[in-house]
């Protein structure tokens, strides 16, 4: 399933139709706030994997 220009243009239009110009900026607002948030999580999580595995590494 490729999304081709035409694709992207149409439901770019629906999105606009649907939300209007005002409340788009507020979406993709709190998208990437969700984004930055996960991205955030997830470096936690490897932060404490690491953190873990030298713990055992220097108790072996």
């Amino acid at each position: 399933m490729n999304l081709g220009t035409p694709e992207i243009l149409l439901i770019a239009l629906v999105v606009l139709l649907l939300f209007g110009g005002k409340k788009i900026p507020e979406l993709m607002k709190g998208l990437g706030k969700g984004v930055k948030s996960f991205k955030d999580g997830v470096k936690g999580l490897d932060d404490e994997i690491k953190e873990a595995t030298s713990i055992d590494d220097v108790k072996k």
